[in-house]
């Protein structure tokens, strides 16, 4: 069926937009800078390279002033640059490299929280009678021991570290203050107008400096439920401290929050935004953000797919099949054109594992199949597309041979710690602990790009040791490699990606804003689905999330006119056009139906 009009379909530049997140102490250091941290100026060095790729929007993880207590994700001062990064002239000189090449910069807002370091935090534990103290959320402790160890407010777990409390004691005032993520990352306390107006000012800070808009950071966190209950019992034995969420995501007010922030700051401007929205799944709560009329955000990031393997917490496993990945792709393609939303489409970013070593399989036979077949899948899902640093080239996991020690990152440091200390006498246990690192650390996604196959992968200067190791199979997988491939039978998986991207965009109608009918829903490994345009205008997608070939029984109403592309090879898919079709080991089909 096609899809009527509506504002769903209604084109938008923001909707088109391929966004490229860029984690930007791992994407490009320039030359003669021996940090071995990425610059700005390394980022405007590739622009020519994103544009190719068919980037719209370039988003990059924050840059601001920081300790780096978590990449970045505690900020100092929202108007000044990391000196590591490079300065407020090196940002203005990307942003006037990206809008000679039509593109745009998205920054990262982070405003949950600030770093610990920051003058409005350290104004506010001088002392209980400071005006900035209710600029933060303090409480006294609930009790203190025999032995004069006060206890915190509440059992909320640090989200970085579910060992330890989410409140941070200060001794100098006898208070705890709210840390959801580490004790160098204090909460703001929203509830306060003048918190408001002080987020408000740092965004005009930025748009008038020619950002085109924000990705939130955690922004579904920012209103508490003021009671601050303790949180149920979820976690085994020895788990002192619990998850809080119930009470801190999608609180009683962040729909005033979010709505006041449209009036004062983004309604005066044509702006991207995207919400950062862990934990909420609740399809009527993230329409009220995300609806046509909501005035609140134009997207949001949804972790139902990303969050398929969580459990209570992230650094833990569950089981998931193929079944379970379609329906959740397939729930919110189809609630956001129903009920007029807009999607988010992505599989990657700076706090996830690999795509391909998570969803398919990065062995060296299969990694670029199952590369390419991630990209179809994407490249043909409704809403805005969001690519991520290295995913145009199939970049994998970090090896399970790298020492713990290789890891940099808060959360898996905090882990780590945790198993020792709990499982230290279990080998078993241990081992398991290291097994998740292995497949959900963050640091996965964080290891340096891989441009060319010289030394430290073209990412800083020879002799320059790289702020994290470098991927031992740079080499072979880099951007140089991939972009100079000219193989007459198949594209790599970089040149694949502009294939797709070039084929999104010349057919928006469909891809972008079409409607979608998944066709394969009892299917255990066979994802097919149907795109429409308002002009009736349709394609076929079938994609083999298996390593095993197989045959898919085509349904009537998906009548190939004809097949147009393979991630197996450049030329037209050699396939029927009716009853049944042959799938190859991770292979995906694009057709046009008629």
């Amino acid at each position: 069926m096609a899809l009527t009009e509506s504002s769903y379909s209604s084109p938008k530049w923001w909707k088109e937009a391929v966004v490229y997140q860029i984690y930007p102490a791992s994407f490009q250091c320039q030359p003669g800078v021996t940090s071995g941290w990425g610059t700005i100026k390394g980022i405007t060095s590739r622009l020519d390279y994103l544009k190719s790729l068919g980037v719209d929007v370039v988003w990059s993880s924050p840059i601001l002033k920081s300790p780096q207590a978590d990449m970045g994700y505690d900020i100092a001062d929202y108007k000044q640059i990391d000196e590591r990064y490079g300065s407020l002239e090196d940002v203005d000189e990307l942003i006037a490299e990206l809008k000679r090449r039509d593109m745009k910069l998205m920054m990262d807002l982070v405003m949950n929280h600030t770093s610990n370091e920051h003058p409005w935090f350290l104004e506010s534990r001088a002392s209980l009678e400071s005006p900035k103290r209710s600029w933060y959320i303090w409480k006294k402790p609930k009790s203190v021991s025999p032995e004069g160890v006060p206890e915190p407010p509440n059992n909320w777990a640090q989200i970085l570290g579910e060992a330890n409390s989410a409140w941070t004691y200060d001794e100098k005032t006898g208070e705890f203050y709210l840390s959801l993520f580490t004790p160098e990352q204090p909460d703001l306390n929203w509830e306060n107008p003048e918190v408001r107006d002080a987020v408000w000012d740092v965004m005009h800070f930025w748009m008038k400096r020619g950002a085109s808009g924000f990705r939130m950071d955690v922004i579904n966190l920012i209103s508490k439920d003021p009671g601050y209950p303790d949180a149920e019992v979820v976690l085994g034995p020895g788990h002192k401290y619990q998850p809080g969420v119930k009470y801190f995501v999608n609180g009683p007010k962040l729909h005033d929050y979010l709505r006041e922030m449209h009036r004062e700051v983004l309604s005066k401007y044509d702006t991207i935004t995207v919400g950062e929205m862990p934990g909420v799944s609740d399809e009527k709560e993230i329409l009220r953000s995300v609806g046509a009329d909501a005035e609140e955000l134009k997207m949001v990031f949804i972790f139902d797919l990303v969050d398929i393997d969580k459990p209570n917490v992230r650094m833990a496993l569950k089981p998931w099949d193929v079944k379970e990945m379609k329906s959740i792709i397939s729930r919110w393609q189809r609630v956001m054109i129903r009920d007029n939303g807009w999607n988010s489409v992505f599989i990657e970013n700076h706090d996830n594992p690999r795509s391909v070593s998570r969803y398919t399989d990065d062995s060296d036979e299969c990694r670029e199949k199952g590369a390419k077949l991630l990209a179809l899948m994407q490249a043909t899902l409704g809403g805005t597309l969001f690519v991520y640093q290295g995913e145009e080239i199939g970049i994998r996991n970090a090896p399970t041979t790298w020492d713990i020690s290789e890891f940099k990152d808060i959360e898996t440091i905090n882990y780590w710690k945790k198993c020792e200390q709990l499982y230290a006498n279990d080998k078993d246990k241990l081992a398991y602990g290291r097994k998740i690192i292995d497949m959900k650390a963050r640091d996965h996604a964080r290891t340096p790009m891989q441009w060319t196959g010289g030394e430290n992968a073209g990412f800083c200067d020879q002799g320059t040791k790289p702020w994290m190791r470098v991927m031992d199979d740079y080499r072979t997988v880099n951007v140089e490699t991939q972009l100079e491939a000219n193989n007459q039978n198949e594209f790599s998986v970089l040149q694949y990606w502009q294939e797709a991207l070039r084929q999104r965009k010349n057919h928006a109608d469909v891809f972008v804003y079409g409607d979608f009918q998944e066709l394969s829903p009892g299917h255990p490994e066979v994802f097919a689905y149907v795109r429409t345009s308002v002009k009736g205008e349709r394609w076929l997608v079938v994609l083999n999330f298996s390593k095993k070939e197989l045959e898919w029984a085509m349904p009537q109403i998906a009548e190939i006119e004809s097949w147009i592309s393979t991630n197996y090879t450049k030329s037209v898919p050699d396939k029927p056009k009716q009853s049944s079709v042959s799938l190859k080991p991770w292979e995906g089909i694009l057709g046009r139906l008629k």
